[in-house]
């Protein structure tokens, strides 16, 4: 399940979202097919796409 947060520029976090952010990331990562792990190439390809879609973005 994935959660999505939006806090304000001031906003601090609760007790109860950081032990929830410390659960998740003691969880181990779980590929399945849907989710496969990525090869090298894939990632240089993932990597390569997220930089040119920031760099549109902030130009817009």
């Amino acid at each position: 399940m994935t959660r999505t947060v939006t806090l304000n520029k001031d906003q601090k976090l609760t007790e109860e979202q950081i032990l929830e952010i410390e659960a998740a990331r003691n969880k181990p990562i779980i590929f399945d097919e849907d989710s496969p792990e990525l090869t090298p190439a894939m990632e240089k390809a993932f990597t390569l796409a997220a930089k040119s879609r920031n760099r549109v973005r902030n130009i817009s």
